[in-house]
């Protein structure tokens, strides 16, 4: 691949317009191979590591970000062996993507597909705690009580599990939506956590990963990340790395 020019390649990555791009350049927070970039420098997307305020920077023209409200009744994967529906059937043309972890069958909501696999990896790392916020219709009346024990955490049958912050959004009755924030992705985790303090879902959208939202994007609609949402995305991940890594005990001294 010919080398190209740096603000060209980052405007690319979506990180905005050329115009911003020299802008970052010019601010000296664009590194290629831990030099300090300058105007004007050339990079091959192959073999260049490139960051920016620290953040690696994929620029393999191929790559692709997409985010996808899965409908219900849905599998993640882009092909099932036995024939049901896939999310393969609502992207578009082009370079191949992979989901960015799972949504249950009967879950919906906001499903990221990228083939950027270092940021694929640094968003499911298990340390990092990526928050991913759901809203919930439940069967029943959750009381303080109910939320302080999701809260506090449950015991469940592959470990304990809990949420970041829970509220009630609306109550009526024996019907309730809650708003779940999630630091964890495992297997029906939000589901089995509910049911767990009597409270069976009876809808599960997810609304948020990260910094990242659904907004109004209808179900089985695709479009790519915004540059404002990547590099939001980008952000995010960094952080809790860093996070991860001070809470990370050092080796002891004897």
């Amino acid at each position: 691949m010919p080398r190209e020019r740096l603000q060209r390649a980052l405007a690319r990555a979506g990180f905005g317009s050329r115009r911003t791009c020299e802008d970052l350049i010019a601010r000296g927070v664009v590194r290629v191979n831990e030099v300090v970039a300058a105007l004007g420098d050339r990079v091959d997307p192959e073999t260049d590591d490139v960051t920016v305020e620290g953040i690696p920077v994929n620029l393999d023209p191929e790559v692709r970000y997409l985010m996808l409200n899965k409908p219900p009744g849905v599998l993640t994967t882009m092909r099932d062996e036995r024939g049901r529906r896939d999310v393969r059937v609502f992207l578009p043309d082009g370079p191949r993507v992979f989901p960015v972890g799972r949504l249950d069958r009967d879950t919906e909501g906001l499903l990221l597909l990228t083939n950027d696999g270092d940021l694929a990896n640094r968003l499911l790392h298990p340390s990092f705690g990526i928050e991913k916020e759901y809203l919930a219709e439940v069967r029943g009346a959750p009381t303080t009580s109910t939320l302080a024990r999701l809260r506090a955490g449950v015991e469940l049958d592959d470990g304990p599990a809990r949420v970041r912050s829970v509220r009630i959004v609306d109550a009526r009755g024996e019907r309730a939506q809650l708003s779940l924030v999630m630091a964890e992705g495992r297997k029906r985790e939000v589901r089995r956590l509910l049911a767990s303090v009597g409270l069976p879902v009876a809808r599960l959208v997810r609304i948020r990963i990260g910094p990242v939202r659904l907004g109004r994007l209808r179900p089985g609609e695709v479009r790519a990340l915004t540059p404002e949402e990547l590099v939001d995305l980008r952000r995010t991940v960094a952080k809790a790395e860093r996070r991860a890594a001070r809470q990370t005990p050092g080796p002891r001294v004897r």
